[in-house]
């Protein structure tokens, strides 16, 4: 299933250059431009409070968004910059770039687990510790995956969950090459409590056994 993507909406901006951005920004605004896919670039403005929102919530860069402009068609874009004041690190100005439908692009996927309740290793207590809540993939623009599945069905515990186990979307690869974690399953407190102490009474059996006879 495609992951939905999300509104940002904008204004069209008149007049171009610094002059027409000072405007922009005393009317509460943020200057932006929309260029590529070989056509002119837009000038847009945001509204500055909805913006500094978004940014804020993170992952604005790698987000994939569906640009609205009223009178405009639609279009998707990705932010390839997002230039700030150096004194208050708030957003002076935007740069968004056109995508087609086949454009590659890197995005931070969601990572959901399945069968919890197939789970033996947490049936016996023990815990899902989650390395990786998201993972960057190179995704096709036109068919972004709503998430990567995790199936926990028959994991035991101490079973550690890399990247090269999971099915991943079609067409969706890494951006690493490195298996790396995913997540992982703990033992549950009490057994550990448990392995400690058979750990700790070791060394007195061996003990007992290496004594001289009388």
């Amino acid at each position: 299933m495609a992951k939905e993507i999300p509104d940002l909406v904008a204004e069209a901006r008149t007049g171009t250059g610094k002059g027409a951005a000072r405007q922009a920004r005393r009317n509460g605004k943020v200057p932006g431009i929309v260029y590529g896919d070989h056509k002119d670039p837009v000038a847009i403005q945001f509204d500055f409070n909805q913006l500094l929102t978004k940014l804020r919530a993170g992952r604005f860069l790698s987000t994939l968004w569906n640009l609205k402009v009223e009178g405009q068609e639609d279009v998707r874009v990705i932010c390839r910059g997002v230039q700030k004041d150096v004194v208050k690190d708030l957003p002076t100005h935007i740069d968004f770039m056109r995508l087609r439908r086949t454009s590659k692009i890197n995005l931070f996927i969601q990572v959901d687990f399945i069968n919890q309740d197939k789970c033996p290793a947490l049936k016996r207590g023990g815990t899902l510790v989650t390395v990786r809540p998201e993972v960057e993939l190179v995704v096709t623009a036109g068919d972004i995956p709503e998430s990567i599945v995790v199936d926990l069905e028959g994991r035991q515990i101490g079973e550690t969950i890399h990247i090269s186990d999971v099915t991943l979307p079609e067409g969706a690869v890494p951006v690493t090459d490195r298996n790396f974690v995913i997540a992982n399953l703990a033992a549950p407190s009490a057994l550990l409590s448990e392995e400690g102490a058979e750990e700790a009474e070791a060394p007195e059996v061996e003990a007992e056994a290496e004594a001289p006879e009388a």
